[in-house]
């Protein structure tokens, strides 16, 4: 079977996962949710890779589940098997150890939404839209919402459950769902420009970070001193940091040996 999932090396430090089923918008069927959790575990044992963009093709990045396969399921046990699929996809993205960057346009809907909302970064074209309307249909975005909710506010983050509207580009900036958006013929420009960014930094010390980042955000205020304090010398006694240190102190550019 051919996969819809891509993986296209973009340089030696940076690889991009391609969502290419554009005749059902990228939906998240159970097959390309199998072939995501694949290619996201390939690029993070990966020891060249850096950095992973994620995007899609065609008209817009993702338009969640399938309805027409979802509609076939009609069993308990396949649609916790799906949701509890799509979950793993989502804790991947966030517990692996590379960061990922959603590129995002048109529209990211459900379940599509939940994949920007899950990636540590985010950029999108001026026209991108994203909602959660599942209750259009009958089916409140219970899976999506826990991603989006973590990081945006409660009130925009209710607005969007509750009546299903999309919002756009420039607002899902203000409410911290984006980082930020392009015209369509700057965005793969600007996604690489950060993207190269981070990649130059030690990879050992940005997985160090992202694991603490995500770990100490569900703790007290406390524990989570008390936690990333221990991440911190873990940190410390790298040979990066003293390197790190070293080169600022010297006034150079410093070597990284990711270790």
């Amino acid at each position: 079977m051919t996969s819809n999932i891509k993986i296209k090396k973009i340089n030696n430090e940076v690889s991009s996962i391609i969502i290419d089923e554009p005749k059902t918008y990228n939906s998240l069927s159970f097959q390309n949710l199998y072939d995501l959790l694949k290619a996201f575990k390939k690029l993070d044992s990966n020891r060249e890779v850096k950095v992973i963009i994620l995007e899609g093709t065609g008209k817009g990045f993702s338009a969640g589940h399938n309805l027409k396969e979802v509609r076939g399921l009609k069993k308990r046990d396949k649609y916790l098997k799906l949701f509890n699929l799509c979950s793993k996809v989502m804790l991947q993205i966030v517990e692996g150890r590379k960061p990922v960057i959603a590129k995002v346009h048109g529209a990211a809907f459900a379940a599509g939404c939940q994949l920007v909302a899950s990636c540590d970064l985010a950029y999108s074209t001026k026209d991108a839209l994203f909602a959660t309307p599942g209750v259009n249909i009958g089916l409140f975005c219970s899976t999506p919402m826990v991603a989006v909710s973590r990081k945006i506010n409660r009130k925009p983050m209710m607005k969007m459950l509750l009546t299903g509207e999309p919002i756009n580009a420039n607002y899902a900036k203000e409410i911290g769902l984006i980082n930020d958006n392009f015209s369509k013929a700057k965005l793969n420009n600007e996604v690489l420009k950060v993207a190269n960014k981070i990649a130059s930094k030690s990879n050992l010390t940005i997985k160090i970070g992202k694991q603490a980042f995500y770990k100490q955000l569900e703790m007290p205020l406390s524990k989570a001193y008390a936690y990333t304090s221990k991440m911190m010398t873990l940190n410390m006694m790298a040979m990066d940091a003293k390197e790190g240190i070293s080169a600022f102190l010297e006034k150079r550019k410093p070597k990284w040996k990711n270790k």
